[in-house]
């Protein structure tokens, strides 16, 4: 039976110039005829798609750190959506114990409309984060941002005293409400917070994929670098941290490639892999 080859995007798969080589182009198509690949990322469907247009993706797709799972061709195969008033409690709370305020990210109708709603007042990360994004017709700015009904997730961008700081504030609180996860932020040197619900995580989206698949966990492979792909590879059969990971990754991984994401890490291991 084909094995199940599953990536991280950015810092993984993705050249830190958020390129693809066409050596990792053609290494992946050519294993897509004989084993299932896809991909689990902090990206949305939008974002993954528009970097990634000349990829084979033939299983559904995990998406927005695990709190949305959807197919190549659009077909919505499980969400986790933040409570509305739960988060606009917590958005709020950010604000008055810090002044910051959030990215917030979600879902505007079952076609896979995005929206990603930014604030009037950005810290100087968010700033730097929002220069990539100069062109996503999603962007909406407000003088208050608020969760929707359907959002997905709120995001912290700034320094790392800062969001520690605000992790443990805003957990102390919530507790259990949502799951926080807090990563060092790779293209601006600074930290982010993001904030999903309680199972919206990369590991209970790849059981769902399993599922859907009808596929057992022993038959899939991971690959990944940071702190959200860390519970994924403790439930696949294999994991693989790609060799710039960070050292909390890879000390849970099952491999260490020899190989960064600017050298094609996973392009390489798939290779060797091929029949």
């Amino acid at each position: 039976m084909n094995k199940v080859y599953i990536t991280d995007l950015d810092h993984t798969f993705l050249r830190s110039d958020l390129s693809v080589s066409n050596f990792s182009k053609t290494i992946w198509n050519k294993k897509a005829k004989e084993s299932i690949l896809s991909i689990a990322t902090a990206r949305s469907f939008y974002s993954a798609m528009k970097l990634l247009p000349d990829l084979t993706f033939n299983a559904p797709m995990i998406l927005l750190d695990g709190t949305l799972i959807a197919t190549p061709d659009k077909k919505i195969i499980d969400t986790k959506f933040l409570d509305t008033a739960a988060a606009n409690d917590l958005i709020a709370e950010a604000i008055k114990f810090d002044k910051i305020h959030p990215f917030v990210i979600g879902l505007k109708n079952d076609a896979l409309d995005e929206s990603f709603d930014f604030p009037l007042t950005q810290t100087p990360t968010q700033a730097k984060v929002l220069l990539n994004y100069r062109d996503d017709a999603r962007l909406m700015e407000f003088e208050n941002v608020v969760a929707q009904e359907r959002t997905f997730k709120v995001v912290y961008m700034a320094s790392k005293e800062r969001l520690i700081a605000l992790t443990a504030h805003l957990q102390a609180i919530y507790g259990e409400t949502f799951h926080f996860k807090l990563s060092p932020e790779n293209y601006t040197g600074d930290y982010f917070l993001t904030i999903v619900h309680p199972l919206g995580d990369k590991a209970h989206a790849l059981q769902k994929v399993c599922d859907y698949l009808d596929r057992s966990l022993d038959d899939v492979t991971v690959f990944g670098d940071s702190i959200n792909d860390i519970e994924m590879f403790k439930l696949a059969g294999m994991s693989a941290a790609v060799a710039n990971a960070l050292a909390e990754t890879k000390a849970v991984a099952k491999t260490i490639l020899p190989h960064s994401n600017d050298e094609d890490a996973v392009a390489h291991y798939l290779k060797s892999t091929m029949k």
